[in-house]
């Protein structure tokens, strides 16, 4: 099973910029779909991005298109998510994902690993 790590978290103000980096244990990931999720106080899990494997396309929530940007280093078993232009309303844990599929989904069904997640917090 691979496991996955998050890192890049942290406080922030409004407007301000972070990277999330995840990087998975094994190189089975390459091959998958990867995702970032994220979970607020109180409130479900919901899809933020994703990035297919091979070419890797790219796929947003409406919230964040244009602010944040997945991508993958496939050397190195990476995945990031560069948000910019941060809002209290992206407030959240953040969660890595690794997809049971080539080609990703918003749904949290469509992924078979998970990290333990990292803090977001803006301040306004």
């Amino acid at each position: 099973q691979v496991q996955l790590v998050e890192s890049g978290g942290g406080l922030v103000q409004a407007g301000g910029s972070l990277r999330l980096s995840c990087t998975a244990s094994t190189r089975t990931s390459i091959s998958y779909a990867m995702g970032w999720f994220r979970q607020a106080p109180g409130k479900e899990r919901e899809f933020v991005a994703r990035i297919n494997w091979g070419a890797g396309a790219t796929y947003y929530a409406d919230s964040v298109k244009g602010r944040f940007t997945i991508s993958r280093d496939n050397a190195k078993n990476t995945v990031y998510l560069q948000m910019n232009s941060l809002k209290p309303e992206d407030t959240a844990l953040y969660y890595c994902a690794k997809s049971a599929f080539r080609i990703g989904s918003q749904s949290v069904s469509g992924y078979d690993a998970w990290g333990q997640g990292t803090q977001v917090t803006v301040s306004s």
